[in-house]
Formats: C-alpha cells, structure tokens, sequence
C-alpha cells in the first residue's frame, strides 16, 4: 500500500536536509512478516530525524528503542524512560524516514499493569508518532496483552530472552539461557509471543542455540541481538555499531569509529578558533556580496 512519507531536499539557506512530503512506498508491517525464512532483515535502532534519514534506504526496520534513556538522555538504565520521550523521538525518526517500517518502544509502566493499559498508551503511540508498530518485552504473561492489542489493530512486535526493562529483577545484563530450565523456557516465551500474533520477536542476549531453536519454530520473523545469525534479521544500537561509545559490548561489531571522528573535528575546530583563523573570508558576510 502507498502511503504519504518523506524524501530529502537540501535547504540551500541553512545547508540542512528537510523532509518534504512526497508518495512513497513504506515497508508494511504484513511485508516484514513474509521475509520469514527469506532475505534477512535489517534493524538499526534511531532517535533523531537526521539519523533516521541517513540510516533509512538502507534498513528494513528502524526501532525508536528505549535505549534512548541511555543513549540520549544518560539514563542508567530504560526503567526511568517515559511515553513523552519516546512520542517525541518516535514522531522524529518517522518525519525522517520513507522507507523502512518504525517500530517504537513502549516503555516500563506503559502496558504490564492489564490489556487495557497497554492499549491506551499503544495507540497514544501510534497516534502520536505515525509509526508502524510498538515493541514490547515479556514473555508468556504478558501473551494475552499481545493477543489484546493484535485483534485491535495494534501491530507488535515482542522482546524475549534478556530484557532490559527487567533488569532490576535479573540482575544485570547477563546472558539468558544457560541453565536447561531458562533455555526452556525463553522458548517457550517466545511460542506464546508467536501464538498471540507478534508479527517478530527480537531475541536479545541468549546462548545461540536457543535462538536457532526459536526461529526454526516460530512463523514470524526473529530479528536477533547477542543471538544468532540464523536469525531471520538483526538490529544493534546505531550508536555502538558506529563506535560513537568507548565501550563495545561482545555482540557488537564496529562499523566505524564515529567517536574519533568527532573528537578530531572540534579538536580542530577549538585549535582555528583559539588561533583566530576562524572564521575565514569565505565564511563571512560582505555588503557587495549578492544575496
């Protein structure tokens, strides 16, 4: 289906992409489930409306994540991330996009409490944001909510293995699974997310072989982080696949070194300013010069 969504026009004035309105063809959410078994899918996680243009041609999925509470906002943890964040980062990366499907966190406290809640804020979400989709983490408990919003036309897409938000409980951000009896059950977690509707599952964090077991027996898509590369797909943290962060946890790979980048840049930048070789003849304003 065609939807309204946005390209790139360059601001000659400010020297800054803007999204104009333009026809385009969004990936659906029905599209991403037929990739079962088929090419795989990519997902990187974006904030901004400038990231989300420069990631969007080449992802499937962009996930509005509530990584955001540390990524963005410093936070220790995703506990204290609230709707109003996500509404707001979730609006910016869809105006960004065109291209590939956004799928937004929701975040603790927003759906755990009944169906009901889980509703209310699911579709303040969609609403808000213009996205495709919400994700939620849980397992089999929270099957019911899945099923809930799924038969009232709030696409979902489900989080097993280690979940962040529950970290207060686990303990950490361990990997999941190493016991028989965790294994055993992430799997079947991810089962009752399938069977309620999830149209994918991220499976973050667990031993290999119980994300293959996962996506041999589910009908949606896996898209996996600390998983397994037989995953249906994969998603990461932008930020750390740029290597914006010193630290690069085992399940990343570094694309790039985007933090030296940086640094380097306004090293430079601090050096022309305190030399005053900054700014130049050609960054400054003459009254012969045409407008």
């Amino acid at each position: 289906m065609s939807t309204t969504s946005t390209t790139l026009t360059l601001d000659t004035s400010t020297s800054r992409a803007n999204p104009t309105p333009a026809p385009m063809k969004r990936l659906t959410v029905p599209r991403i489930r037929q990739r079962k078994g088929g090419e795989p899918l990519v997902m990187l996680t974006a904030y901004t409306v400038r990231m989300a243009q420069i990631m969007d041609p080449h992802c499937d999925m962009l996930l509005v994540g509530d990584s955001l509470g540390q990524v963005i906002y410093g936070l220790p943890h995703t506990v204290a991330v609230t709707m109003e964040m996500m509404c707001a980062h979730g609006a910016a990366v869809v105006r960004g996009s065109y291209h590939a499907a956004v799928i937004v966190d929701m975040p603790f406290g927003s759906y755990e409490a009944s169906p009901e809640q889980a509703f209310t804020n699911a579709s303040r979400l969609l609403k808000e944001t213009g996205a495709a989709a919400v994700k939620l983490e849980g397992g089999k408990v929270l099957a019911p909510t899945v099923e809930f919003l799924t038969s009232r036309g709030i696409p979902v897409m489900a989080h097993v293995g280690l979940t962040p938000q529950a970290v207060n409980i686990l303990g950490g951000y361990g990997v999941r699974g190493k016991s028989d009896v965790e294994a055993r059950s992430i799997v079947a977690d991810a089962k009752a997310m399938a069977d309620a509707g999830a149209f994918s599952i991220v499976i973050e964090g667990v031993m290999e072989p119980i994300a293959i077991e996962i996506t041999k027996t589910v009908a949606c898509p896996t898209i996996g982080i600390g998983a397994s590369a037989q995953c249906d797909g994969q998603v990461l943290v932008a930020e750390d696949m740029l290597g914006l962060f010193e630290r690069t946890p085992k399940f990343v790979k570094r694309y790039g070194a985007m933090s030296k980048v940086v640094a380097d840049a306004v090293k430079d930048y601090a050096a022309d300013v305190r030399a005053r070789t900054f700014p130049t003849e050609d960054n400054l304003y003459r009254a012969d010069e045409e407008k």
